[in-house]
């Protein structure tokens, strides 16, 4: 691991202090921890504007589908 230096504003470090010590963790943890879930968020939000703009520069075509109704199983 590396060492970093961040500058934080005082209502931030006060918030991840409650939070760490509610979960018995450290700031360098919960940041790292912080960190990794938004980058998956931005990651999950890069895939969802691809998957808009394939729907968009390729519609369903009327009845597209309409060869798998046969396949669906609707239990009552």
């Amino acid at each position: 691991m590396k060492t970093i230096q961040m500058t934080l504003d005082e209502e931030l470090i006060k918030e991840v202090d409650k939070e760490i010590k509610k979960l018995g963790t450290t700031r360098s943890a919960f940041t790292r921890k912080a960190l990794r879930v938004f980058l998956k968020h931005l990651h999950n939000l890069e895939l969802e504007e691809k998957h808009k703009n394939g729907y968009k520069n390729n519609p369903i075509k009327q009845n597209e589908f309409d060869i798998w109704d046969k396949e669906q199983v609707w239990i009552d």
